[in-house]
């Protein structure tokens, strides 16, 4: 059956994967660790870690873009939890995203 909530879920692997690089079927996820488990246990100490090495060097990383990696690795961990009912809306993750947006437009203009 397809729901808001699966919608909700989908597009918090997605954000997941955008940013690790990492699929949800990687070989290097066994037992029950998957990609959610995977970001929720490295947020936010380590996000430095587990983000796609690639696009660490192209943003050229500094406080203000990791504190903004971090929001959105936890959107997409709020977006994809197990329990539907345990999910952000997806109202609240575009509000959230949004935030990110001005954050960084805000350092851009500074």
């Amino acid at each position: 059956m397809v729901s808001t909530q699966g919608d909700v879920y989908s597009y918090g692997i997605l954000l997941l994967e955008m940013f690790t690089n990492r699929r949800p079927t990687n070989d290097a996820f066994e037992d029950h660790i998957n990609l959610h488990n995977f970001v929720s246990s490295a947020s936010p100490g380590r996000v430095t870690e587990i983000a796609d090495p690639f696009l660490l060097q192209e943003l050229n990383i500094n406080d203000k873009k990791r504190e903004c990696m971090v929001s959105i690795l936890s959107i997409g961990v709020a977006c994809s939890e197990e329990l539907p009912r345990d999910r952000m809306s997806m109202t609240d993750a575009v509000n959230e995203l949004k935030k990110v947006r001005n954050s960084l437009l805000v350092e851009r203009t500074n």
